[in-house]
């Protein structure tokens, strides 16, 4: 498995245009940018997945720069989508095979934005929530009706790794500058508690977002180690000691939580303990060789006279004391994540049918537009400096707008898709992998919106379309 620049060269450009882009007016980089980058994307759509796994990690990054750029994911996708439109136009009865946890999955929505109109939300609002929910799924459509090759895998592996390293780099730099080099000022100026302050946020500005991408990235160099051979193989070692080392230094607890969970059900189901070996022994080279220096870095850097807010360099153990201390307790009853959990299950007790529709609870279109209910139930605005919140968990937030009906739907999409998977577990590793996943991601629902966060729903559909295409799902029997 040798790897070759070649079929990266389209990407190689589209980064470095990104890169362009960051440093023109917003008008020039929203046309130039995003039109040449959505022109390859029709005539070589394979690029353009692999230009979607570029831009979307880093976004929030790129749009804090410069907000031309903000548009250039919808565009790319919305072009795919044409293009697998006009590849099967002799054949067009074939867009519309759908399986079963599809339909559950429209009808979701539908019932959502239903009763979200009812309730008052805007349009616009319903809009944006809609989008947040299927713009992800569309790479599904798109990638299950491709044809889909051991080569296109190879390539979705080494994109996705190039970037980790990179942003794994930067990670490291923002963590030992006390996140004074390499950020947009507004990220450098932004006041973070004792708690997030030690964290490292990234290009994907997030901390969790950052442990989510970090997490399917360790999956994919494992998935790599198993054909690499040589110097490609010990490169590969030094890229998984690297990510394991800065996804610990993310603090991410959610996140571990989540990793351990899918990996232990892959185990068990797989049997496939030999990849355990390389996952231990960079795991405990990752701790010593990226997290404990980097961490005593930042004590030198401080001990330098730099300023860090008064903040120190944090540690894993402080970290889960934080979990149990009483303050935090405290703190997530009156306004963190027990507080949306209790006042979603008031707004349920109200609406147990239907629950109060899509952009009225903890979601994207709420952070946005606001909801129509918040004053009734005295949720305030001010929880994050001015903005609305996100529920935090992706369970109450279906529970509180959609109710009983909504449940039952959303568990329906969840449900028939594992069944999908669990119906093939003996067909190889892969239906094992994706179960687990699966299992993964139901775990990391308990504490993030998970199907909202499109690094995450990036993956996941990318992966879960291309089993889809491997399986055969949408062709003619």
């Amino acid at each position: 498995m040798k790897l070759q620049l070649q079929p990266y060269r389209i990407v190689i450009v589209g980064f470095l245009l990104l890169l362009v882009g960051l440093i023109l007016p917003n008008k020039i980089s929203l046309v130039l940018v995003t039109g040449i980058l959505t022109i390859l994307s029709f005539f070589q759509p394979k690029q353009g997945l692999l230009l979607l796994l570029v831009y979307v990690p880093i976004r929030p990054f790129l749009i804090e720069i410069n907000p031309g750029l903000k548009l250039v994911g919808d565009a790319i996708t919305f072009v795919l989508l044409l293009r697998i439109f006009y590849d099967a136009r002799k054949d067009w009865k074939s867009l519309f095979r759908f399986k079963t946890f599809e339909w559950a999955f429209f009808a979701f929505l539908a019932f959502g934005t239903a009763i979200g109109f009812a309730t008052g939300v805007s349009i616009a609002a319903l809009v944006f929530q809609i989008r947040t929910f299927v713009i992800m799924y569309l790479l599904y459509y798109i990638v299950s009706r491709m044809k889909i090759d051991k080569a296109d895998m190879l390539h979705f592996s080494w994109v996705t790794i190039g970037l980790s390293v990179l942003i794994s780099i930067h990670g490291i730099i923002e963590k030992l500058s006390l996140r004074q080099l390499l950020l947009p000022d507004a990220w450098s100026e932004k006041m973070l508690s004792a708690t997030n302050f030690v964290r490292i946020y990234g290009l994907p500005g997030n901390p969790n977002s950052l442990a989510l991408f970090l997490g399917f990235t360790i999956v994919l160099v494992l998935f790599l180690l198993e054909m690499a051979k040589g110097k490609e193989r010990k490169w590969l070692y030094a890229c998984l000691t690297l990510f394991i080392g800065v996804l610990l230094l993310t603090y991410s607890r959610g996140t571990w939580i989540s990793i351990i969970t899918g990996g232990v059900l892959f185990f068990i189901l797989s049997k496939y303990w030999k990849l355990l070996k390389p996952l231990l022994i960079t795991a405990v080279l990752g701790f010593v060789l990226i997290y404990l220096p980097v961490n005593a870095g930042v004590g030198l850097v401080q001990s330098l006279g730099v300023d860090g807010g008064g903040h120190g360099a944090g540690g894993l153990t402080d970290r889960f004391k934080e979990t149990f201390d009483e303050e935090n307790l405290e703190l997530m009853a009156q306004s963190g994540r027990f507080f949306y959990i209790k006042k979603g299950f008031e707004v349920f007790k109200d609406h147990p049918i239907t629950g109060t529709g899509f952009g009225t609870f903890g979601g994207s279109a709420t952070l946005s537009y606001g909801s129509p209910i918040y004053d009734e139930y005295g949720i305030r605005s001010d929880i994050y400096g001015g903005k609305y919140f996100y529920s935090d968990n992706q369970y109450i937030q279906v529970i509180a707008e959609t109710g009983a009906i909504g449940v039952i739907l959303f568990a329906a999409f969840l449900l028939l898709m594992v069944w999908m998977f669990w119906k093939q577990r003996h067909e190889g590793n892969f239906p094992k992998f994706m179960i687990a996943l699966w299992f993964a991601t139901g775990v990391s629902g308990m504490y993030y919106n998970i199907w909202e966060l499109k690094v995450y729903t990036l993956y996941f559909f990318l992966i879960f379309g291309a089993y889809a295409s491997l399986k055969g799902f949408y062709r003619k029997n």
